[in-house]
This record gives structure tokens, C-alpha cells and sequence, in this order.
């Protein structure tokens, strides 16, 4: 009986055809829907049709929930059944720069055309879509801070309620909406991410760019048949629906002669995120200059194409997939550095327009513009692949002490399984000691990154408590526990200021009072004043400076807090 209702509802929905219409529509390409609207047109959605199910999903910056849309043929919105009914699973994030709405409006005529059957979804591929991830962004509307973009009318602001980036977020997790996406994540644990966005930079003719997941990280062929077979699909794709896609363009003034590289996606960004779980990112990129109208047209083609090309391909994927994951659990060694390969590149047809200059109407002096009147068509190289280095051998464990919550807790939210120490015990593991790091001297999105870190690795005994955490290196979370847990990751927690709080001595001494101890010190261990004694030989200045070796003396003895400047993430070494 529901079924004959929503049915009847949906046929009336159909044949109403204001009720159809979303803004952009209404006002053909001008306006993005505001974030209410948007949500209001799920619901609506759901209400109509037994193919949608809207839900909330923790709590956001800006006091409202992550809301998550699911889709799906036949009515069923368990996520581990999709996986079990060997469903593609494909997840759409939509406004995390709500200044580039163009997803937003999109994903609501996508969903809305699969409720009345004007686009067919494939029985064997299931959707889901964040409509609005930048809340905060989003319900601060304005028509000024995109000021190279063309249109909408109006349209939200980069930052979130905490005046963050949110595409810089996805492993420090500052923001309730970064915690809220993971939650989202490993619900669904996508085949695909799509996160849509709009461009800045150079002009051209395309009207939509691609980024892609780093080939090379998701290993295990899984990078090789996205690069080989899946990726040259979907331009195809969309060539037959009249929207030449090319890479995402990364330079603005440079010629194109000197070739296109491909954007390397650290952690902080949603590819790189989702590619440390061995799902496929891509983050289409409409060109800012190119009309609203344009722009959200042939981001709703390019989801379109993902899903039809999805749907020919589901079994290999899935295949493809579990074989990477199997892989990362039996992984031992992993590249921590990338580097483009300028050996190895492809061609791309490319859509530019000369550039040529002029006095400028701002400032009278000269300036550099794209002459629209003179298109040009060229092969362009197309730096693709990314050469790997600096590989760090995995432990067979971490251990982790629970103080360390900030963490752990994060850990968990990502699936990591772990474990507690059911009493007090001791354990030989292998400990890194920081011996030298660079911060930023400026804020980055709420931090002072840290990086160029060195450390000296040793072995010691270490007393863990009850409730420690110790992690096991034979989980599909592998790729994740290596890249934040290792102090020489590009978004490790070290690099995000987690564990700063070693980086500070606690303790200390006075000079005077320390002098007449550091002589008991030297005269109780030989080996140390012949220490001292060397690098006095060694180091004129040092010779000279009485404090300096007071300090030289202390940090040698047992009176120094062995805490400090001690990584307390442990590695348990694999026998």
C-alpha cells in the first residue's frame, strides 16, 4: 500500500511541474539554492519516494547536522548490504567551498530526475550525496568573495564556522563537520568519491576540469586500472555529451608548452583522504570564468557519467578494490615522499586562448590577459606519473599511551582497531627521539605546521600502563595508521601539532645549583665527562660556554626527563 501512495505521489510530483523546478532552474542558471532550500528539496524527495532516504549525521560547526541522501533502486539503505549485493557504492560531497555552489544545485537535479525516472539508476550502483558540507560556509551568503567567478547572483563563503578550510581538514579533524564526513565515510566506505568544486586560475576553453587521485598511492593495481581503463571512460563520456574535459589546469600565467603536471593530493584534501582507504577521489573542477549555467550542467554530466560508466565496470571495480585493501594489509614498506616523473608523461588535447598584454585600465602599467579571440588547440604534455622514495618499513605495531586522546579518539572515528592493555607491563619497542623540526612561523588553517623532521631511532624498554593502546599493523586502516602516525608524514598528526606538547622540557635546574651535581654526575660516569671532554675539543664555542655544557652535561644524565623530545608513539618491532 506505501508503494501505490509514494507512487501516486511521485506521478503527481512529475506532472507538477513548478514543484519540480529547483532555483537554478526557476531562474534559468542565475541563482544557487540557499542551504535550507537545499535540504527542504531532500526531504521533499524522500517524502515522494521510496528510493531516497535522508539522514542526519552529526552535529556541524555552524549548530545544524551533516545531512547524508541515499539512493538506491530498490528501496534499501543498509550500506554493508549494498557492499554485500556487490553494489558500487559512489558518495557525492557537495558546497565544502560554498562560494562554488555548483554541486549543489547538480546533485538536486540528479536526484530529483532519478525519482521520476528520468535518468534510469543502474540496479548496480548505489548513491549517496552530502548536499551541503560547508554549512557555516553556506548560510553566510554574499556576492563578493568569488571575485573572479562567474556567478551564481549569490553564493556562500570558503570558510566554515570556524573560519576553516574544510578541504585542509580531513586528518586533523578541527571541525565537527571533518568528524561528522568520517562517520559518513566509513558508513559507506565509497568505491568512489566525488567532491565537486570550481576552479581558479588560468583561462581556457573547458568549461570542466578533473582532478584524480594520485595514481601511484592507491597501489596494488588499483592506480594502474584507474589510470589505464576507468579514467579514460569517463573523458570519453564526456566528450559524447559535448563537454571536453581535460585535467585539472594547475598554472595561471605559465605557458602550457612547459606541459600540465598532475595535482599531487596530500591527506589534507578529500582525494588524498579517501586514497589511504583505497577509494577513488575525484574532484571535478568547472572553470570559474565559464557561466553558472555551464558549470552546473556539466558537473550534473559528469556525475551522470561517473554512474552509466560506474554501472559497466561494478564487478572490476569491487574486484580491483578488495584486492588493493587485501594488499595494504600485508604491506611492510611505504613510500613517504612523491615526486614527479618527468620521464614518464601522456598527451592531452588542450582548449587554450593566446595570451598577449596591455596597459591595464586599474593601474596603467602593463598586464597580461587571455585573448579570447584567438583560441588555440594543442597536445600538451601531461606529467602524470609520481616516482616514490624515502619508504619507511611498518612496525608490527603502535603503541600509543592513553593520554593521547585527541588521537585515539580520532583513530577510532577512522575504524582503526585497537586494543588495551589489560595491566601494566613492559616492552622493548623501538623509540624515535626528535632532534631537529621546523615550524611555520604563520598560522595554516589554526596550526604551525610542523615539518623537515629528524629523528634518531633507538631501542628501549618502556613501561605501558593499563589502558594503553596498542594497534596492530594487519588491518585494512594500514595506509592511514603509517601516514599519521609516522612523524614524517605530509599531514601526520606530528605535522599537525598533536604531540607538540613533548616538544616542551617541563623540568629544569638552576645554574648554580646544578653546577656542583653535574660535577657528581661526571665523576660518577667516565664515558660521559670523556664525552664532554671530546666535544669541548671539537667545538670551540662550546669549549668556551659554561652553561651550554651544564645543558650538554644534564641532558646526558638521569635527571633529564626522559619525556622530552620523545616521540610517544612507540613501534613495536616485528620479530
Amino acid at each position: 500500500m506505501r508503494k501505490l501512495f509514494l507512487l501516486t505521489i511521485t506521478i503527481s510530483f512529475f506532472y507538477s511541474t513548478d514543484a519540480q523546478l529547483c532555483r537554478f532552474e526557476k531562474t534559468n542558471g542565475m541563482e544557487s539554492a540557499t542551504y535550507f532550500e537545499a535540504i527542504g528539496w531532500y526531504k521533499n524527495l524522500d517524502k515522494i519516494s521510496a528510493k531516497v532516504l535522508v539522514k542526519e549525521m552529526g552535529i556541524t560547526d555552524a549548530g545544524y547536522p551533516l545531512h547524508l541522501v541515499m539512493v538506491s533502486n530498490d528501496g534499501r539503505f543498509d550500506a554493508v548490504q549494498w557492499h554485500k549485493q556487490n553494489k558500487a557504492v559512489i558518495l557525492i560531497n557537495n558546497g565544502i567551498h560554498p562560494g562554488e555552489p555548483d554541486g549543489i544545485d547538480a546533485s538536486m537535479m540528479l536526484v530529483r530526475d532519478i525519482v521520476t525516472n528520468k535518468i534510469k539508476l543502474p540496479d548496480n550502483v548505489a548513491l549517496a550525496f552530502i548536499p551541503v558540507y560547508n554549512i557555516g560556509g553556506c548560510l553566510n551568503r554574499n556576492s563578493w568573495s568569488r571575485a573572479n567567478q562567474n556567478g551564481p547572483l549569490e553564493y556562500g563563503f570558503r570558510g566554515n564556522a570556524q573560519n576553516l578550510d574544510l578541504n585542509r581538514d580531513f586528518t586533523k579533524s578541527d571541525s565537527r563537520n571533518a568528524k561528522a564526513f568520517a562517520q559518513v565515510f566509513h558508513l559507506l566506505d565509497p568505491d568512489i568519491l566525488i567532491d565537486n568544486h570550481v576552479s581558479d586560475g588560468a583561462d581556457y576553453q573547458h568549461t570542466m576540469t578533473l582532478l584524480t587521485t594520485q595514481y601511484d598511492k592507491l597501489g596494488a593495481g588499483l592506480g594502474d586500472w584507474l589510470r589505464e581503463n576507468f579514467e579514460p571512460q569517463l573523458y570519453k563520456g564526456m566528450a559524447d555529451k559535448k563537454w571536453d574535459m581535460v585535467p585539472y589546469v594547475s598554472f595561471e600565467t605559465a605557458s602550457p608548452d612547459r606541459g600540465m603536471q598532475m595535482f599531487f593530493d596530500p591527506p589534507r584534501y578529500s582525494s588524498g583522504y579517501a586514497a589511504l582507504f583505497q577509494t577513488i577521489g575525484f574532484v571535478p573542477e568547472t572553470h570559474m570564468l565559464k557561466p553558472f549555467k555551464d558549470r552546473v550542467l556539466s558537473t550534473y554530466a559528469f556525475s551522470q557519467t561517473v554512474i552509466e560508466k560506474v554501472s559497466a565496470v561494478a564487478a572490476e571495480l569491487i574486484r580491483q578494490r578488495k584486492k588493493a585493501r587485501e594488499a595494504v594489509t600485508q604491506q611492510r614498506s611505504f613510500p613517504f615522499k612523491w615526486s614527479v616523473d618527468t620521464a614518464a608523461f601522456t598527451f592531452v588535447n588542450f582548449k587554450g586562448y593566446e595570451q598577449a598584454y596591455k596597459p591595464s585600465d586599474a593601474t596603467g602599467l602593463n598586464r597580461m590577459y587571455y585573448d579570447r579571440s584567438k583560441p588555440f588547440t594543442k597536445a600538451v604534455k601531461f606529467f602524470n606519473s609520481f616516482k616514490a622514495s624515502n619508504f619507511i618499513e611498518a612496525p608490527a605495531a603502535y603503541i600509543i599511551p592513553q593520554g593521547w586522546h585527541a588521537v585515539t579518539d580520532l583513530l577510532t572515528l577512522n575504524n582503526v582497531q585497537m586494543q588495551q592493555f589489560k595491566r601494566d607491563t613492559v616492552i622493548e619497542v623501538e623509540v624515535y627521539r626528535i632532534d631537529d623540526y621546523r615550524s611555520m612561523p604563520r598560522p595554516y588553517e589554526k596550526h604551525h605546521k610542523n615539518s623537515g623532521v629528524k629523528v634518531t631511532p633507538g631501542i628501549q624498554n618502556i613501561r605501558f600502563l593499563k589502558g594503553d593502546h596498542i594497534i596492530w599493523l594487519n588491518q585494512p586502516a594500514n595506509r592511514y595508521l603509517v601516514e599519521m602516525l609516522e612523524l614524517t608524514g605530509d599531514d601526520s598528526f606530528f605535522a599537525w601539532n598533536f604531540f607538540d606538547a613533548v616538544l616542551q622540557q617541563k623540568e629544569g635546574y638552576s645554574d648554580y645549583r646544578w653546577d656542583d651535581l653535574a660535577a657528581e654526575v661526571l665523576q660518577n660516569n667516565p664515558a660521559l665527562k670523556t664525552k664532554l671532554e671530546e666535544k669541548k675539543k671539537g667545538d670551540e664555542k662550546f669549549a668556551g660556554n659554561g652553561s651550554e655544557q651544564l645543558d650538554f652535561i644534564y641532558k646526558n644524565s638521569p635527571y633529564y626527563e626522559p619525556g622530552h623530545n620523545r616521540y610517544p608513539v612507540y613501534r613495536l618491532i616485528r620479530k
